[in-house]
């Protein structure tokens, strides 16, 4: 089972989240919000759109490696995922949020 780990920046005071996965792996991170409300309800996001395929949006870097957002209804990224070195690696990272995301626990140490 996944973990959304909500964390506050020393350096600039926002909230983040990070789900990791099962084997504590980080799968997805959140931008930087002002608010830990917002942050939850960033979290909240992610459970309601993982499971929706078509809120992936695959990419690449400009080193060529691979990566992916979900985003939200309205097109706004909710994540960002960690980088990958090939398309397949990407695949099983948008596979593991699925999975992850829907039941995962919340680890508030802000």
């Amino acid at each position: 089972m996944g973990t959304f780990v909500i964390t506050k920046s020393n350096a600039d005071g926002q909230f983040y989240f990070a789900l990791k996965a099962g084997n504590q792996e980080k799968i997805l991170s959140s931008e930087g919000y002002t608010t830990k409300a917002s942050c939850i309800s960033g979290t909240d996001a992610v459970r309601v759109n993982a499971k929706d395929y078509s809120r992936y949006v695959k990419a690449t870097a400009s080193d060529g490696r691979y990566y992916f957002t979900l985003t939200a209804v309205n097109g706004q990224t909710i994540g960002t995922s960690q980088m990958y070195e090939g398309s397949s690696g990407r695949e099983t990272g948008i596979a593991s949020v699925k999975a992850n995301a829907p039941d995962a626990a919340v680890d508030d140490q802000a």
